[in-house]
């Protein structure tokens, strides 16, 4: 049977990020892991294609530590997940991750369209989707909003700067999607306790034909850090003056800042 790969990330979420005022460090200690905000959209989009289709629908994800992300993917319509998971892949870069991804695609029998979101929520570097279809040898379409799909042809429009693109393609082919293809919704009771009765495959490195120093980055992260804010109160018109007054002392103490 012919398969769609959705590719998904398993992060950090945003939402408990804290920032340590005196090193501008970012705490990310009472951060939990999450399937990729924008991801959602591209299972969901997946799902469509499925009952569009009638192709198999399965996820593949990869990390150091991403086997627990099987359940949370496959409550969201699913049909199984392939996870690689290897301490080798904590620091990898889009490079290695698309290899990686490349990889666990062709051990896959039968995949013949790969959907992508636009990019993460903790890197957001929107390489994934066109490295792994060079590297799939592939047909790709980006920034897709709208997906019409029958058979082996599909109709998608593209969101541009200007306006927009309708193209159409046959699988196989690399499709990255954008948060306007589709809301992602949320799953509910039952569809999580089915997804412990799915199937959640782990791969190897070594098993799909990739060595650890395949995927060692080749950028090194020093640190990240929030950016520096101050905020300074000052009254304008203290003792009442006009507001032709405050306004003057504004317009001076902004160009004294080198604002104006």
């Amino acid at each position: 049977m012919k398969k769609i790969a959705v590719c998904y990330k398993w992060v950090l979420s945003d939402a408990d990020i804290r920032v340590n005022e005196k090193t501008r460090e970012l705490d990310m200690e009472k951060c939990k892991p999450q399937v990729n905000d924008y991801d959602r959209n591209g299972l969901e989009c997946g799902v469509q294609i499925k009952k569009a289709t009638g192709r198999e629908l399965v996820g593949i994800t990869c990390g150091a530590s991403v086997a627990a992300s099987a359940k949370d993917a496959l409550s969201r319509g699913l049909d199984a997940v392939y996870y690689v998971e290897d301490p080798a892949l904590a620091e990898t870069d889009k490079v290695g991750s698309a290899k990686v991804l490349a990889a666990a695609v062709k051990a896959i029998d039968g995949v013949d369209v790969v959907i992508c979101s636009e990019g993460s929520s903790d890197d957001y570097a929107q390489q994934t989707g066109p490295r792994l279809a060079a590297l799939l040898d592939m047909p790709s379409v980006s920034y897709v909003v709208k997906v019409g799909a029958g058979g082996d042809a599909f109709t998608l429009e593209r969101k541009l700067e200007e306006g927009s693109e309708v193209v159409e393609v046959n699988a196989p082919v690399v499709i990255t999607v954008s948060p306007e293809v589709g809301d992602a919704p949320i799953p509910g009771v039952k569809d999580i306790i089915g997804a412990k009765k799915k199937p959640a495959n782990a791969l190897t490195l070594a098993g799909i034909g990739i060595s650890p120093d395949a995927v060692k980055p080749r950028a090194t992260r020093v640190s990240v850090l929030a950016p520096a804010t101050s905020r300074r109160k000052q009254v304008l018109n203290p003792e009442g003056v006009s507001l032709d007054q405050a306004a003057a002392a504004l317009v001076k103490q902004l160009s004294a800042d080198g604002i104006l």
